[in-house]
């Protein structure tokens, strides 16, 4: 039996804020981190800062690891082409907040958690893990690790670089290999499983169950989702236009190609004339 919940995204913008259900954002780190994570605060959350369409669906938390770190995760969802660089900016955001001019730089740990549901050249795989832990010498064979301890012997040095997890739900095959790929499982069919048993997830289960959603949520959510795939389509478009404009002159078969790209897109017969400079009985043929 699976029950359909919100996706996960829009959930964490408008539902999971509220610290009454934090335990679904705790499941999730702690299963990602195979630790357990709890969620002191939210520090910072963005919403619409460029237009309807650019949704910058982001979360920051301050949260206790059960080793007693004290860290910030930074969960980005996102459909940009410049997500990668999104998530770096972000990190280096979540770092320089921490400081105060004048004060010691006490920069407590950044996890950088990223989630695409587009194509990052990846073949196979659907998690991946990225971290600077030490500086390596040049011409010997030594290495400083990149840490600090401003009080020893008190707390264990902490490793300050941030750490960056990428997540492709989409690559997923649903072959399900620990706890985690349970969530995986969520955040690519939006759908919880009643067998499933990792941490916090029926409770996401229970929490965003769409069948709960009040009238004006459920009007909100559907809106949102339009608006989304509009805004797909219209970069999609704006993709293939700037794609023929470097077309040269005569070159008929790239214009078939990539009019092909926008009957699959189920976009009509005129516009794809008009837009590739084939005829419509040209376009009508393929």
């Amino acid at each position: 039996m699976e029950r359909t919940i919100i996706s996960f995204d829009w959930a964490m913008k408008e539902i999971l804020r509220d610290k009454a259900n934090f335990g679904v954002l705790e499941g999730f780190l702690s299963e990602l981190f195979n630790k357990k994570i709890v969620i002191d605060n939210i520090l910072e959350s963005e919403g619409n800062t460029v237009s309807a369409f650019e949704k910058v669906n982001r979360v920051d938390l301050k949260a206790r690891i059960d080793n007693g770190e004290i860290a910030v995760f930074e969960i980005q969802f996102g459909d940009k082409l410049d997500f990668l660089g999104k998530a770096l900016f972000n990190a280096c955001k979540a770092v320089v907040e921490q400081v105060s001019r004048g004060h010691f730089y006490d920069i407590q740990k950044v996890y950088s958690i990223n989630i695409a549901y587009f194509d990052l050249g990846a073949k196979q795989e659907y998690i991946f893990h990225a971290k600077l832990t030490e500086f390596a010498g040049v011409h010997f064979d030594e290495s400083i690790p990149f840490s600090q301890n401003l009080n020893p012997p008190l707390l264990p040095d902490v490793n300050i670089h941030p750490e960056y997890y990428l997540i492709l739900p989409n690559k997923f095959d649903e072959k399900i290999r620990s706890k985690f790929d349970e969530w995986v499982y969520v955040l690519k069919n939006s759908t919880v499983k009643s067998e499933f048993t990792a941490s916090g997830i029926q409770e996401a289960g229970e929490k965003l169950d769409v069948l709960k959603m009040t009238r004006e949520q459920k009007a909100a959510y559907e809106r949102e989702k339009k608006d989304f795939m509009s805004y797909k389509s219209e970069l999609y478009t704006a993709d293939l236009k700037g794609e023929l404009r470097g077309m040269a002159k005569g070159e008929k078969q790239k214009a078939v190609e990539v009019a092909k790209k926008m009957k699959q897109r189920e976009m009509s017969t005129k516009e794809i004339s008009e837009l590739t400079g084939l005829t419509l009985e040209e376009v009508e043929n393929l």
